[in-house]
């Protein structure tokens, strides 16, 4: 973990007054600019932090304990999802070695506990937590807002894009793109491959170098609308930026490997670690707000709930 990265917590912690002051957090210990998030709670003054460490494709467990280790020599690591990892913990975090945070974990959970999603509600994945349970339980569930001024996830959207087109051999400038997107990711997308000299399209048209698919998941095009595309523009490029797509035809799809459902074909941290310090400390956030007595106004604002 680079000096950088240790300047980027410090300043999060600073500019989100995150404060976990007598707190026990439950997260995972995972490698490169994951490893952030225990290392994040510790430095917020956390009574005791707990991280679920497993080999992974990214890593392995001891690499991770390591990372994290070597900022955060005080945090526990833990090698099994069981009672005496959940045990009294305040604060628990949707992280991948903790999911799925299902019934037989909120059973774990003291009520007045609270789960960060770590990512905005609408963003909840089927089957990654049980807010029902949670809710029965006394456990309370909410994630971050990203568009907040000192969070501004959301403001990489754009730039996740153009890496995406950059990666498929697409310049960006110059290029004839039709975006579809029906979420609150079009705005920065747009203002963004604008800025780098695409023309955006709303239909196909001429030659189409790129259809950038930014779509809430589920059935979101048609088989066939896919074929008659391949037929008419067989120069184009479908590049999944979000949303859940067959890959039939002869078009060129990128990423090579699709993603899987409900999940995007870039992750914020291909951009830099930024997003993701940001978007770790966000959660924690929520976890602090959630637990908190006596909430401000101004904390508050971190917090969004699920329907």
């Amino acid at each position: 973990m680079t000096a950088r990265l240790l300047a980027l917590c410090e300043d999060a912690v600073r500019r989100m007054r995150l404060d976990l002051s007598g707190r026990v957090v439950v997260t995972e210990a995972a490698t490169g600019a994951y490893a952030v998030t225990p290392v994040l709670a510790a430095m917020a003054g956390a009574r005791e932090v707990r991280a679920l460490s497993r080999d992974s494709r990214y890593g392995t467990a001891a690499e991770a304990e390591a990372e994290v280790w070597a900022l955060a020599p005080d945090v526990r690591f833990f090698h099994e999802k069981n009672a005496d990892l959940f045990a009294g913990a305040d604060i628990v975090t949707n992280s991948g070695h903790l999911r799925p945070i299902d019934a037989s974990v909120v059973a774990w959970l003291r009520p007045g506990a609270a789960v960060s999603l770590m990512y905005e509600p609408w963003e909840l994945r089927p089957g990654e937590v049980d807010v029902d349970a949670c809710r029965a339980a006394g456990v309370r569930v909410a994630g971050p807002d990203e568009h907040h001024p000192a969070v501004d996830v959301f403001g990489y959207s754009g730039v996740m894009a153009i890496k995406l087109l950059l990666d498929a051999g697409l310049p960006v400038r110059g290029n004839r793109i039709l975006l579809l997107c029906d979420n609150v990711f079009r705005p920065e997308i747009e203002r963004d491959l604008r800025a780098l000299g695409a023309e955006l399209l709303t239909e196909p048209s001429g030659r189409l170098d790129a259809v950038l698919v930014a779509l809430t998941p589920g059935p979101v095009l048609d088989v066939n609308w896919l074929k008659e595309l391949g037929r008419d523009h067989p120069e184009t490029t479908v590049v999944q930026f979000w949303g859940d797509l067959r890959r039939e035809g002869d078009l060129r799809f990128w990423p090579p490997v699709a993603p899987q459902p409900g999940h995007m074909g870039v992750l914020p941290s291909a951009v830099g670690v930024d997003p993701i310090v940001a978007l770790q400390a966000a959660g924690l956030k929520v976890g602090e707000v959630l637990t908190a007595p006596d909430p401000t106004p101004e904390d508050l604002a971190f917090v969004l709930e699920p329907a």
